[in-house]
């Protein structure tokens, strides 16, 4: 299956967008990590649930596709965009995105999520076991965002909106 800089291939400034979104990705993925390797029941969850709630509003803004940034597309190309994110049946994009939103993404990683539940209680190497898996799980949930609004930019044809300063940096 192919990344989301491969879906973005052909055009340079969504391959950039890529870019700039995976590098927003792999910090907050290492900020869940941490919260992961702490032994405190439920902190993990807490915390991912924070960062992904987070995350993906901006991913979708990068991309052009928030609620707000949709409304003000005229009407034919937000039916375009529409028709293009049913095709992809993704369920964060063009939407708010809430803890209940966020939690039906999570059940997509569960098993990884319960393997890091599971392993916080082994001394040490439990701790360093439950941080690669809560980065691994956040990572594979943003990538998966990430093709998604690859998917749909491409298929509405729809152009970026100006590069966002918080990417940037």
């Amino acid at each position: 299956m192919p990344t989301s800089l491969q879906l973005a291939a052909g055009d340079p400034a969504l391959e950039d967008r890529v870019r700039a979104c995976r590098k927003l990705l792999s910090r907050r993925a290492l900020m869940g990590a941490a919260a992961s390797a702490v032994p405190i029941p439920g902190l993990d969850w807490a915390a991912d649930a924070a960062l992904l709630t987070r995350l993906l509003p901006e991913i979708n803004s990068a991309f052009g596709l928030t609620p707000d940034q949709l409304a003000r597309l005229p009407h034919h190309k937000r039916d375009q965009v529409q028709k293009a994110v049913a095709a992809v049946g993704s369920v964060a994009i063009g939407r708010v995105v809430t803890r209940d939103l966020v939690v039906r993404l999570a059940r997509t990683v569960g098993v990884r999520m319960t393997g890091k539940q599971a392993a916080r209680y082994l001394p040490l190497a439990g701790q360093a076991v439950a941080a690669i898996l809560g980065y691994a799980a956040l990572r594979y949930l943003g990538e998966e965002h990430l093709k998604d609004c690859v998917r749909v930019v491409k298929d509405a044809r729809l152009a970026l909106p100006a590069p966002q300063p918080q990417l940037l940096r």
